[in-house]
């Protein structure tokens, strides 16, 4: 009779069954990946050449699906006009790129498993909650003493150390405040995790899988802080991950082997070590994610309907691959078979040099000449090995190696268009329909990784949402940047937010995001939507004039070609708000009092029209009224002014003329008194002159005329006083 199982037996049997599941899968991937790495060569010792096509496609396919850090595209699940909606989508995207660029986890653990992918068939990523935790103890005298401890997501029960007593009676003492704990900072990292690391139940597909699980190597330090110290004394420290290429001897077996085991149909989370009969620990679901499982659906190569058992890529082509190696072993030996070789005559040891000295006009002599061209010189002497045969067998092998890599590329995907080869005689046209059809598999891998990475950012955005404090989400989405229309819906974003993340809105990546983008192209995109925008603002702006109410019709059009561009969310929140604006005047518009009968509105139109008609000309009337009674006033005015400015003018005219007359007085008075003293001087010169000619009449006679002549120029001398009155 079968003793029951314990709940860790039990576990432990369908972890057994997996490892029995894949044991073959498990061995393959073992040789694949050491024929990637090469390491058969250093096993086997042997000098024999190979053709590593495996690394040549692994390195060619990678880059062309993740090349790229995939970029987060959250957006409101329906197109309807919500703008806390689409506050919040832009606060879980910000967040989502800044824990995808600022920890370099994402990136590695993304590389790893396309790696995967692409060599054992299969690629995981595992997903957690890390809050790092402060401990803050606040003591009697209000100091506060801060330290950090870090935490992956249990509770730490605080151990306050007995205080020193000793001689003095216990209830003296007050006890010390239990410490405070806070949250210092928080991340969500996603974990690669190698595919011999994980497990799951047997299923025929992933949507039938009941429980994950995964491998974690612990240290004794690690395991003992998140188990204890007495679990960790029960548990052998003998492990370590496998290692390629080195001396298993030489690895340092000091890790325990944990299981993270993840049911969900208990909805329990369960950590068990096959050195330790319970549970380590036991814990309902700490993440509450919508799928449960903290991991996506591994990233699959070639898998059917009836099993998870991955079939590597290399699987399907390992037969070429064994051709290309012996083809290249072949061509290895002819190369090196490639070469002149012959006999000689032994009595003739010159003819050895003949190879090994002869240059470009240098001659070697020989004995016994006439003996030696009696043989028949040098045709007598020596026998060439032919190197023809070889040769031909080469370029045959050759033209091989190339027919089997064809094979190859037809078999994998990898055509001539992706590896950048062409040939010139091919038109555009060729090349174009050849690239269409080379991408169509290339395509689907891109789409395959580009969904692995969508569902991972979907579990750190329902972990940021349910289990991010606020404050962290808003410090990651930069919340203080955003515009202030947008600040003041972030109160209600961040409700919907915690409410049901994946209900709300979808987080999707691009496959195009993932790969090298055509800069060239990006341009010639947006260049054709600004065409194609243009060409519809040019015929949609005459309807909305002319019909006010389709107005609404044509933003939301537009608004739907412009969503088919990420790049273009920046202004979608603007066309959101036009669009509630447009719809709120149509509905104002539609709700107004119904419009009057024609024929009414006519006759008021008409005698609206007489009496403004009317209104019209008495106005006329009045302002030509006023216009007539200004005038005359102007014109009063003016005329007062004329007069003043006569009177005025008069005034000082004969104020001038008053000046003038005063001033000739005294003019005339001095022109008198000089003209008296002219006329002295003259008389007393005279009386001199008369006097010095003796008083004869002839000196008199010459006197006088010259007496005339002074008085006449000084009186010519005079100023014009009647002319400077004037």
């Amino acid at each position: 009779m079968d003793l029951p199982q314990t709940p860790v037996q039990k576990w432990l049997s369908v972890i057994s069954t997996y490892d029995n599941e894949f044991k073959k899968w498990d061995a393959r991937v073992t040789k694949i990946v050491r024929r990637y790495r090469d390491d058969t060569r250093t096993a086997s010792g042997g000098e024999t050449a190979k053709f590593n096509v495996l690394w040549s496609n692994v390195q060619t396919l990678v880059p062309a699906v993740y090349a790229r850090m995939p970029k987060a595209d959250v957006a409101r699940r329906f197109g309807d006009n919500d703008q806390v909606g689409r506050v919040a989508s832009l606060l879980i995207e910000r967040a989502l790129d800044y824990e995808i660029e600022h920890y370099p986890d994402f990136r590695s653990a993304m590389k790893n498993s396309v790696e995967d992918r692409f060599l054992g068939g299969r690629g995981i990523a595992w997903v957690r909650y890390d809050p790092h935790i402060k401990t803050v103890d606040m003591p009697e005298d209000g100091y506060q003493i801060t330290e950090d401890v870090e935490s992956e997501g249990e509770e730490y029960a605080s151990e306050s150390s007995p205080m020193d007593g000793m001689g003095s009676d216990p209830g003296d003492f007050t006890a010390a405040p239990e410490p405070v704990e806070e949250i210092e900072y928080e991340c969500s990292p996603t974990d690669y995790v190698h595919w011999k690391d994980f497990g799951h139940s047997s299923a025929r597909t992933w949507e039938e899988v009941t429980c994950v699980w995964r491998w974690v190597y612990m240290s004794k330090e690690s395991l003992t802080e998140r188990f204890g110290p007495e679990v960790a004394s029960k548990i052998s420290f003998d492990t370590s991950p496998d290692q390629w290429g080195g001396n298993k001897n030489s690895q340092n077996n000091d890790k325990a082997k944990v299981c993270e085991l993840w049911d969900k149909e208990s909805g329990k989370v369960y950590w068990i070590c096959k050195d330790y009969q319970n549970f380590l620990d036991e814990r309902d679901d700490p993440l509450e994610l919508e799928g449960f499982f903290p991991c996506p659906k591994p990233l699959y190569a070639t898998t059917t309907s009836d099993t998870l058992v991955p079939v590597p890529d290399f699987v399907l082509y390992q037969d070429q691959a064994n051709e290309m190696d012996i083809l290249t072993d072949r061509i290895d030996g002819l190369v090196k078979a490639l070469r002149v070789r012959g006999v000689y005559d032994q009595s003739q040891p010159a003819l050895q040099r003949l190879l090994t000295e002869g240059d470009n006009n240098t001659l070697i002599p020989v004995d016994k000449w006439m003996a030696f061209s009696e043989k028949g010189g040098l045709k007598g002497s020596i026998d060439i090995l032919p190197i023809n045969d070889i040769a031909a067998t080469l370029l045959q092998c050759y033209q091989a190696q190339q027919q089997i890599k064809g094979q190859i590329y037809d078999i994998t995907g990898i055509s001539d268009i992706i590896r950048g080869q062409s040939v010139a005689s091919e038109t555009a046209t060729a090349q174009q329909i050849k690239g269409q059809y080379a991408g169509l598999r290339l395509r689907a891998m891109q789409d395959s990784v580009a969904m692995f990475a969508s569902e991972l950012l979907r579990l750190k955005a329902q972990i940021i949402c349910t289990k991010f404090q606020p404050e962290t989400i808003l410090k990651y989405a930069a919340a203080d940047q955003m515009s202030a229309e947008d600040q003041q819906m972030i109160p209600a974003a961040m409700q919907l937010l915690q409410s049901d993340p994946l209900r709300s809105f979808r987080i999707e990546i691009a496959a195009d995001s993932l790969v090298q983008i055509d800069e060239n192209q990006t341009k010639q995109d947006r260049m054709e939507f600004l065409t194609a925008l243009s060409n519809f603002m040019r015929e949609a702006l005459p309807v909305g004039q002319s019909s006010p109410e389709m107005v609404p019709a044509i933003v939301a059009v537009m608004k739907f070609g412009i969503g088919g561009f990420k790049q273009a969310k920046s202004i979608e929140g603007i066309l959101d708000a036009a669009l509630q604006q447009m719809t709120k005047k149509a509905t104002e518009a539609a709700q107004a009092p119904p419009q009057p009968d024609p024929e009414t509105v006519k006759a008021q139109a008409s005698q609206a029209a007489a009496q403004a008609k009317t209104q019209a000309e008495a106005q006329m009337v009045q302002m030509k009224t006023q216009a007539d009674l200004q005038i005359e006033q102007m014109k009063a005015q003016m005329a007062q002014q004329i007069e003043a400015s006569r009177q005025q003018h008069e005034g000082q005219m004969k104020m001038q003329e008053m000046a003038a007359m005063q001033q000739f007085e005294r003019y005339k008075a001095d022109l008198e008194a000089t003209t008296r003293i002219t006329v002295a001087n003259i008389s007393a010169n005279s009386k001199a002159m008369i006097a010095s000619q003796n008083n004869s009449s002839q000196a008199i006679d010459n006197v006088i005329p010259q007496i005339i002549e002074e008085f006449t120029n000084a009186q010519n001398q005079m100023p014009d006083l009647h002319g400077q009155q004037m």
